[in-house]
């Protein structure tokens, strides 16, 4: 298992660092950058994706209205302001040189400061990733307690009409998008159509500071109830149908014949000798599912719910082109995944030995 694990470690040198390099490259040849940004900033207008052009080293470079190649949004500007913001941010240096500098402080997790929010990015990341992590945890809990309970249930009245129905709508929780479901519970309970119970947007009310904690946590479940609720309808589909095949493939096995041979009742064969073998897949999973609801869905439910956790903070720092936060925010995201995956590998082989991914030259 040592080796195993030692051997996955340096493979998420080159998986991390190859990520890195499309994603900089892809978002160099991308429009309106932070120059420009912060040009139309200065003159109260919005950016046309077209305002740029691409100069000779590879970089996104000032669009030459004129000899001295300035943005065409920065006509009436001064010059040299110009190139003090290309200076400041970095582009008056190659991509390539700029990118090896970049993985250097990477490598020690100094990601630099955001060019527009005048804070360090370690410290916006130390303040949302709480948030993200606390959303992924609740939805991740209350994905395992839905799931659990009902792909028992599915796999002792395997083929019965609640079995069959019940597939119906994993289908559909499969089938549909968290943040599709997100939509329709704005739509009916948050103040869109119908009903206006829970809140629409945040994670916590405005006067939260000067409630009560008994007021405090009921708050904060008030907020998180529809995002949680969309995740968990999103997440649970996947794990309902490995519970049950899990527990069909447990059932169908010899001991249980003569467990029930020896005259032990139903529960205490499901319960005392089937639900211990059957869920060590189950527990195994728990990181992986916890990867899955983190980064598949609750980025886009931080967004549409407005809850200021890594996922907002990554979108709106695209929207802004705040490089420094996209770039830091996927490295954090990314390395994240690689090391829950790892763990998610190692909890298999750690909880059935009989699992060994090493011999399979994984």
């Amino acid at each position: 298992m040592i080796a195993y694990a030692i051997r996955r470690i340096l493979l998420m040198i080159p998986t991390l660092f190859a990520i890195m390099v499309v994603n900089f490259f892809i978002v160099q040849a991308a429009p309106g950058g932070p120059v420009q940004q912060m040009i139309a900033k200065l003159k109260g207008n919005t950016i046309s994706a077209t305002e740029r052009v691409t100069g000779g080293n590879g970089e996104t470079a000032p669009a030459q209205s004129n000899s001295d190649n300035l943005y065409r949004g920065a006509r009436g500007i001064d010059p040299a302001l110009i190139k003090q913001l290309v200076h400041q941010y970095g582009f008056d240096q190659p991509p390539l040189k700029r990118f090896k500098l970049m993985m250097k402080n990477y490598l020690v997790f100094d990601f630099g400061d955001s060019f527009f929010q005048d804070r360090s990015v370690v410290s916006l990341i130390r303040d949302k990733l709480p948030v993200s992590i606390s959303i992924g945890l609740w939805s991740t809990l209350f994905t395992y307690l839905i799931s659990i309970p009902l792909g028992i249930r599915k796999a002792v009245r395997d083929g019965s009409v609640f079995d069959i129905w019940t597939s119906s709508v994993v289908v559909v929780g499969y089938a549909v998008p968290s943040f599709l479901f997100a939509v329709l519970l704005i739509v009916l309970f948050a103040g869109g159509s119908y009903l206006s119970i829970f809140p629409l947007r945040g994670l916590v009310s405005d006067d939260w500071s000067m409630l009560s904690w008994p007021m405090k946590i009921a708050d904060y479940f008030w907020h998180i109830a529809l995002p949680i609720a969309a995740l968990t309808i999103g997440g649970f589909a996947t794990l309902t149908m490995l519970t049950k095949n899990c527990f069909l493939d447990e059932i169908n096995k010899q001991y249980v014949l003569t467990a029930r041979a020896k005259g032990l009742s139903e529960r205490r064969v499901l319960y005392g000798h089937v639900f211990r073998n059957a869920m060590l897949l189950v527990v195994a999973s728990f990181p992986a599912a916890f990867v899955s609801i983190l980064f598949t869905g609750a980025l886009l439910i931080e967004v549409i719910f407005s809850i200021d956790g890594l996922g907002l903070l990554g979108f709106e720092a695209a929207i802004n082109r705040d490089y420094p936060i996209m770039f830091g925010t996927l490295y954090v995201f990314t390395l994240m995944g690689l090391v829950l995956k790892l763990i998610s590998d190692l909890t298999y082989m750690f909880i059935d030995p009989r699992i060994d991914f090493a011999t399979r030259g994984v």
